[in-house]
């Protein structure tokens, strides 16, 4: 049997409008998600879960603004505004998601010394979410992905979903992105479909 599931990624305040970190139209996905989760037989969420020290944080870093990029750890990062920190109101899910069907919720970016965007590793690949494993558990095989963002938590989502196997759906309409710099949007739906990932719409799902 293979079971498909939709994997919907960080649909909290602070990446909504009014929130620390808002993510243009952010909120405009919460019908969507609700809507699309009747069609698949497994509905998963993450969340951004960092602690208040969090390295990816500009508060964090004297004389430096969100935006800049430092290097941690031998790796480059950009800081963020601070953002789903840990039991506030920011990390919770926005109040207009239903909730009620997600079979499991997996949380990242919670080791204060490296960032998180995949849903299924950190960014060093050291430390692992659990969800792929749970996935393989379940006996899936197909995975969608829809949320915040494009150009950061649904690529690096998709491209480790890749790596680990799985036949990977980025649901393109039920997105939304960051654009820290022009083209990023379009530059990671390219990078994700030269990966292998298929991209799609909201309408093909009625072909499923």
């Amino acid at each position: 049997m293979n079971r498909k599931a939709l994997i919907i990624i960080d649909l909290q305040n602070d990446f909504c409008p009014g929130g620390n970190l808002a993510i243009p139209e952010g909120d405009t996905l919460m019908p969507i998600a609700n809507h699309l989760q009747a069609h698949f037989d497994l509905v998963i969420a993450t969340k951004d879960w960092h602690p208040k020290d969090h390295t990816s944080f500009a508060s964090n870093h004297a004389g430096k603004a969100a935006g800049e990029v430092v290097t941690v750890n031998e790796m480059q990062q950009i800081l963020w505004a601070d953002h789903c920190v840990q039991g506030t109101h920011g990390a919770e899910f926005h109040p207009a998601f239903e909730t009620h069907n997600i079979k499991n919720i997996f949380y990242k970016g919670v080791d204060k010394f490296i960032d998180s965007y995949s849903a299924f590793f950190d960014n060093a690949h050291l430390r692992s979410t659990g969800l792929g494993d749970f996935l393989n558990s379940e006996k899936v095989h197909d995975i969608y992905l829809m949320g915040l963002a494009t150009d950061y938590c649904i690529k690096y989502s998709s491209l480790d979903a890749i790596k680990l196997g799985f036949n990977v759906h980025v649901i393109v309409d039920a997105c939304r992105g960051v654009e820290l710099q022009a083209g990023d949007i379009q530059r990671a739906l390219a990078e994700m479909e030269e990966a292998s990932v298929r991209l799609l719409h909201i309408r093909d799902l009625t072909q499923l």
